[in-house]
């Protein structure tokens, strides 16, 4: 069976560069969006400039059956995922990253609803493509998680502590199912240069003069450690997270605040 990269929230930016990573390297790539027209044309994309079999689904929250049907019609496609990367997520600040969930004003609902996206539905995910990966011995699984799992910010709680959920879920599952094969880590970006990112203009928070390397992540060095953990140059890598965040997390400080 072709092998095949499972990217969810791979569309656009950081998720469509992880596709496109893998198919460069002969993967077929299977990609979710929450719209199916926006999954359909990334995988054209993706099938037109690599040569590679590409599908997109339009999979969203709270659904298990759905993504069950899904990978049974992956099954039914002749590929076999051998990796899954993590990608989409509730970033936990409702309609405006600037206000985020402030901690007296938020609703309970809205608090659970980002741990329901980025760990159970999550889980629902890696469950299927596991059971998949258990009869070959052999698999991958590799979680987009963020630096804030250590580095909290304001307002945004939910989305911090499902991130530091994320680290320690993989842990687990690299306990739980090392013994078939199967591999699971995290890649903990710090900020990258995002659309949204660009948009905030003067009120981006973080910027890359308050890294120890000047700079914050493109989509590629994103992707280029998902690649290494989700392909056989990691094949004994397991339970661990790399931090991919221009040194922002090493520092106390800003050395830039010193100025």
């Amino acid at each position: 069976m072709e092998r095949a990269v499972f990217v969810t929230g791979a569309a656009s930016g950081t998720g469509y560069c992880i596709a496109s990573r893998f198919a460069r390297e002969g993967y077929a790539a299977i990609l979710t969006s929450r719209e199916q027209s926006r999954a359909d044309k990334a995988a054209e994309e993706i099938s037109r400039t690599y040569g590679v079999y590409a599908k997109g689904y339009a999979l969203d929250i709270r659904d298990e059956g759905r993504v069950m049907d899904i990978f049974r019609d992956i099954d039914a496609s002749g590929t076999a995922v051998d990796t899954v990367v993590l990608n989409a997520a509730d970033l936990g600040f409702g309609t405006d990253p600037a206000v985020g969930q402030p901690f007296f004003e938020v609703s309970a609902e809205e608090f659970a609803r980002v741990f329901e996206t980025n760990l159970v539905w999550n889980f629902t995910i890696v469950r299927q493509a596991a059971l998949r990966m258990r009869e070959r011995r052999h698999g991958a699984i590799v979680f987009i998680g963020s630096n804030t799992a250590y580095r909290a910010i304001p307002n945004r709680a939910a989305y911090c502590a499902s991130k530091g959920g994320i680290n320690a879920m993989s842990r687990a599952f690299a306990v739980d199912l090392g013994p078939y094969g199967i591999r699971c880590n995290v890649v903990l970006p710090g900020t990258i240069k995002t659309e949204r990112w660009r948009r905030m203009g003067s009120s981006q928070i973080v910027s890359g003069g308050l890294t120890p390397l000047g700079d914050i992540s493109d989509f590629e060095d994103i992707a280029n450690a998902a690649w290494y953990l989700g392909s056989d140059e990691s094949k004994n890598v397991t339970g661990t997270e790399l931090i991919v965040d221009g040194g922002m997390s090493c520092q106390l400080y800003p050395t830039a605040l010193r100025k």
